[in-house]
């Protein structure tokens, strides 16, 4: 095993991911060897490129609901994902027939029971929080600084909803049908998709549509009202489609990208002036970048951005 290898040890529906930082730095006897990684028990991760870090929700008997496991285990993920320096883009997809069930109710039934806490304010507080730490797991995809190309199949239901919301580039196939579904379950969608949905898709008479009515929604309705930016015949195409996608972008300078993925965000949030003064601000350094000369030598050559040797970051 190399220096720079991904360890995967697989054992019946669980992968243990070690990143490759922590297993150079154990290895070089500089650093004192880190703890063992996670072991995940609703996420495969594996190595698609050398430079693309594929993500999948495993949990296919269950159609990939998600338990209480699974929304610890995004964040594990993705924080570990966000300071890998050999990571420059992410595939998000879902192993079996279908994308996501969405939450595990019969999993996550105590979230929902009544509280024994006898003060309500209390009760409230506490409740309060464990919904934080719930929009934390999508938040975690949103923040991390490596472009995130989720693909779609099947149903993508609920939460499965929430998710894909938080990532920068929505593929999926011909079959693929989305859901928001909490409110037929008695409560309003609470970790994400009610405020991402809305800038993602920039009508706001139909995120009411689909959020009030709990419809569903097929795939060439969800690339014509933007949702999805490309629909593929079929789940081979699609998976196939969402890696030339994340090869293309791991081929940029990852000083460009992932400045280019922050800038985004933050001009999605803020005024044209105030994102404005934030990319020069950002830029007085960045622009610093050996990998600008190293992009226009290559362009002055004729070569393609995969042929230039950018550092890591």
């Amino acid at each position: 095993m190399t220096s720079v290898a991904l360890r995967l040890v697989f054992s019946k529906n669980r992968a243990v991911w070690t990143p490759r930082l922590a297993m150079v730095r154990a290895m070089s006897g500089s650093e004192q060897a880190p703890p063992p990684p996670p072991t995940f028990e609703t996420l495969r991760v594996t190595q698609l490129t050398d430079a693309v870090t594929h993500v999948e929700l495993n949990r296919p008997a269950k159609r990939n609901a998600m338990n209480k496991a699974f929304w610890r285990e995004m964040v594990e993920c993705f924080s570990q994902i966000s300071e890998d320096p050999e990571c420059r883009a992410v595939v998000v997809s879902g192993a079996g027939k279908t994308f996501t069930a969405g939450i595990d109710l019969m999993d996550m039934a105590s979230i929902f029971m009544q509280s024994e806490e006898g003060d309500t304010a209390r009760a409230a507080w506490k409740l309060r929080r464990t919904i934080q730490l719930y929009q934390d797991t999508f938040t975690v995809i949103e923040k991390c600084p490596k472009p995130v190309v989720v693909a779609v199949h099947g149903a993508c239901v609920g939460a499965g909803v929430d998710l894909i919301s938080a990532c920068d580039i929505r593929l999926c196939s011909q079959d693929a049908w989305f859901q928001i579904k909490e409110v037929d379950i008695g409560l309003a969608a609470d970790v994400g998709t009610l405020q991402r949905l809305p800038k993602a898709i920039g009508s706001r008479s139909l995120v009411n549509d689909l959020a009030l009515t709990a419809r569903k929604m097929w795939s060439d309705e969800a690339k014509s009202c933007g949702l999805i930016s490309r629909v593929f015949a079929d789940h081979e195409a699609l998976m196939a489609g969402a890696l030339a996608i994340a090869e293309e972008i791991a081929a940029r300078s990852p000083v460009a990208v992932q400045g280019t993925k922050v800038n985004l965000l933050y001009s999605r949030d803020h005024s044209v002036q105030e994102s404005l003064d934030y990319i020069a601000t950002w830029n007085m350094s960045m622009l610093q970048t050996e990998d600008i000369i190293k992009s226009a030598q290559a362009s002055l050559e004729k070569k393609s951005p995969k042929q230039v040797p950018f550092s890591k970051l």
